[in-house]
């Protein structure tokens, strides 16, 4: 493979993570001007984004065997045709039946992007680089948190209509439509003729870990998406200000990535892992009851940097707990993790509705408890010490 390939292939990657991140995280920015638009409470309007956390499950699910079925370059043009028609749809309809169908189509387009982007990576590189690379590649999705909600909040501020946003979105994927062009893709061949690599048994541990991974996605997402209707309800902000609480969460987040990414290399995973998770439990419950305003800025930065090692972590663990890693339990773990995105809304709508924004946020705290607990727990019984993988 030619250097401007793996080059390009790997900017696929990076931008694949930016546009699901943008996705997702902008959710709760335009949350309460959608239901305004389709007038209907912000706790049932919340429910119709299952839709697109479903098209990402569903994708990202099926790719795993669509991949050697449906060449990665075709999947990536169809993608492009199936965003330009969703965001159509979105700014030109005013129906929610076809505000739903253009969500669950995003979330599709997303789920095909990112797992191909996830393939590309651990397709080009190995061992340490490896591990760095996803720590890198994760770090995208970040910075898309980082930027589009301060892009929603300005548009939104100036009274422009919500649909922008997703226009907006859409030009990361025309990057990666542009780049998919001019790039030869790897030809993927099925692994059932590999033998040995599935043979070896998983292990509780990657149990604890997948409860981890569903936990910790749908508790940061369940806190994230609220945040803004919480800032702006409850602690008095505007909505600007609510996105740049967001966006600094998102930069912190971004920030810790490409920290860790050097750091977790001088220390146990399981062990760091669980301080991690402690701290970052321990940081959300200190933003849920503070009453001053000025100082959820500092604490949500704060929680954003100690807590982005948290999920990739918990991959790489996973993939540690047999000898030869095996691409299905990493899938699985992934899955476990787009289970929680899923769920944000499904688990969240009716605790706002009955409890308000802040008792979401509360949830989501034990949601982070539960990731700590099974952190410990995983301590008994983690194979990567035997393996040999005590470090990143």
């Amino acid at each position: 493979m030619t250097n401007r390939n793996r080059i390009g292939l790997t900017w696929i990657s990076y931008f694949s993570y930016a546009l699901t991140g943008a996705l997702v995280i902008v959710t709760g920015m335009v949350l309460d001007n959608i239901a305004q638009y389709f007038q209907r409470p912000i706790s049932e309007m919340s429910n119709t984004f299952t839709f697109l956390n479903a098209g990402i499950l569903v994708s990202v699910f099926l790719n795993a065997w669509l991949m050697v079925i449906v060449p990665l370059k075709r999947q990536l043009i169809f993608g492009f045709v199936l965003m330009i028609l969703a965001v159509a749809g979105l700014m030109t309809s005013h129906d929610l039946t076809v505000f739903s169908l253009c969500m669950f189509i995003l979330g599709v387009v997303s789920g095909i992007t990112m797992s191909i982007g996830t393939f590309l990576i651990t397709h080009l590189y190995d061992g340490r680089q490896r591990g760095a690379r996803l720590l890198f590649t994760d770090s995208f999705f970040s910075m898309a948190g980082t930027i589009f909600p301060i892009i929603a909040g300005i548009l939104l501020a100036r009274a422009l209509p919500w649909y922008w946003v997703y226009a907006c979105i859409g030009i990361i994927y025309v990057a990666i439509f542009v780049l998919t062009l001019f790039i030869e893709f790897p030809v993927l061949k099925s692994e059932a003729a590999k033998p040995g690599v599935e043979k070896e048994k998983w292990g509780i541990g990657v149990l604890f870990l997948s409860i981890a991974a569903l936990c910790y996605i749908l508790g940061q997402l369940g806190f994230i998406s609220w945040v803004p209707e919480y800032a702006t309800k409850s602690m008095g902000m505007d909505i600007a200000a609510a996105g740049q609480l967001v966006g600094n969460f998102w930069t912190a987040y971004m920030v810790g990535m490409w920290v860790f990414s050097f750091v977790l290399r001088f220390f146990d995973l399981q062990r760091i892992l669980m301080v991690l998770a402690a701290l970052a439990t321990g940081l959300m419950y200190w933003f849920i009851t503070s009453k001053d305003a000025s100082m959820l800025h500092w604490i949500i930065m704060t929680l954003g940097f100690s807590s982005s090692a948290i999920y990739t972590t918990i991959i790489t663990l996973g993939s540690l707990q047999t000898k030869v890693s095996s691409p299905k339990l990493v899938n699985f773990i992934l899955t476990c993790g787009t289970v929680g995105t899923m769920l944000t809304f499904v688990v969240t709508g009716p605790i706002v509705a009955q409890g308000g924004a802040h008792a979401a946020l509360s949830t989501a705290n034990g949601l982070y408890a539960v990731v700590f607990v099974m952190c410990v727990l995983l301590g008994f019984v983690t194979k990567h010490r035997q393996h040999g993988h005590v470090t990143h």
